[in-house]
């Protein structure tokens, strides 16, 4: 065996050293060395934003209507009473409800000018215009789906503790007089049926009811914007009748009675109304019909004007059993009255004195 020389001896201690030195710098550089830097977080996913609710829209067409004045026999010794002589409420709670339908858009609403017309032409007592029969002949003519017609059941105060009276009151309006109470409550019932104006057949029927209380008043005053007792005149659609109790709980029952017409306006039918009529009076593009409003023709309706151009007749008879049409053109209705209409007409043939004229 070899014996190591001095010189060995040094060279491997110092190999020793060298490696001891390179160790332990190692070790330095491994505790500097900065940790990883830890992967962001996933962004938690957003949540979607609540899409808002939309209101159901009625389907098809809106239903056209009319709506007649509201029979109050059964309160009229209370309306004698409240405002110290007979007023029209009947009519006051229909103009009512003809504003609640037109703005809440559900149904489209006849005006009353056209209503009153056909009134003052047909023959019926103001009895028979609250009949089913009767109101549907009446509907038909005005050419609308339905009609409203209803009666006002309660109209006034709820107790007999206080004696009512009133004056200076205009025509077809109320005053603000009455006679004061240390504590008043108003109730006001109406109720309504809607009739199919085809069938006569009463397709819903609907009950407002409605009651406002107030102390130190009466069931008319404290709406009238400080012009005393008795010494204003307006009707029942004024803010001034809406600001007394008897306003309120009038507004209220028609509120609820036309949320619950507007309610069922989805079901009911609609009515297509056959027009079958003749051109009268040719003017270039002019042409003059002879069907108007009472026929149900309404400015921009699109009309066809066909020309008979075959007749097929009975061999026994020799009478005409059918007529065979083609059609020339389309009219556009640009003015209407109740017996006539005048269109635009377009097509490519030019029409003729005699033409027939349809919505088929």
């Amino acid at each position: 065996m070899e014996i190591p020389t001095k010189e060995s001896q040094k060279m491997s201690r110092r190999l020793i050293a060298v490696c001891a030195v390179f160790l332990l710098s190692s070790a330095c550089l491994a505790q500097q060395k900065p940790a990883p830097t830890p992967a962001p977080a996933a962004a938690p996913a957003a949540t979607p934003a609540a899409t808002p609710a939309v209101a159901p829209q009625p389907k098809g067409p809106k239903r056209r209507v009319a709506v007649m004045s509201f029979e109050y026999g059964t309160v009229m010794s209370s309306v004698q009473a409240i405002f110290g002589t007979n007023q029209d409420v009947g009519r006051g709670i229909s103009d009512l409800l003809v504003m609640k339908l037109v703005n809440d858009g559900k149904y489209s609403v006849i005006e009353r000018a056209a209503l009153e017309k056909v009134l003052g032409e047909q023959n019926f007592s103001n009895s028979n215009r609250a009949d089913s029969s009767t109101a549907a002949k009446i509907g038909k003519v005005l050419g609308v789906d339905m009609i409203i017609i209803g009666s006002i059941t309660q109209f006034g105060r709820d107790d007999k503790k206080t004696t009512v009276g009133g004056g200076g009151f205009g025509l077809g309006k109320f005053g603000l007089g009455g006679v004061q109470s240390r504590n008043a409550k108003a109730v006001v019932a109406v109720t309504a049926r809607m009739i199919d104006t085809s069938t006569a057949e009463i397709l819903a029927v609907a009950e407002g009811n409605g009651e406002s209380a107030r102390g130190g008043t009466s069931l008319v005053g404290a709406g009238g914007g400080g012009s005393g007792g008795g010494g204003g005149a307006f009707d029942m659609s004024s803010s001034n009748f809406g600001a007394t109790i008897l306003g309120e709980a009038v507004h209220k029952a028609v509120d609820s009675l036309g949320q619950q017409l507007d309610d069922k306006a989805t079901a009911m039918p609609t009515h297509k109304v056959e027009i079958s009529g003749l051109v009268a009076d040719v003017s270039g593009n002019s042409l003059i019909l002879n069907v108007g409003s009472k026929s149900g023709v309404k400015v921009g309706d699109v009309l066809q004007i066909s020309r008979v151009v075959r007749t097929v007749k009975d061999p026994l008879t020799g009478k005409v059993i059918k007529s065979i049409t083609s059609k020339i053109g389309d009219a556009t209705v640009t003015e209407v009255d109740e017996n006539s209409a005048t269109v635009t007409f377009a097509g490519a043939a030019v029409a003729k004195v005699g033409d027939a004229v349809s919505n088929q």
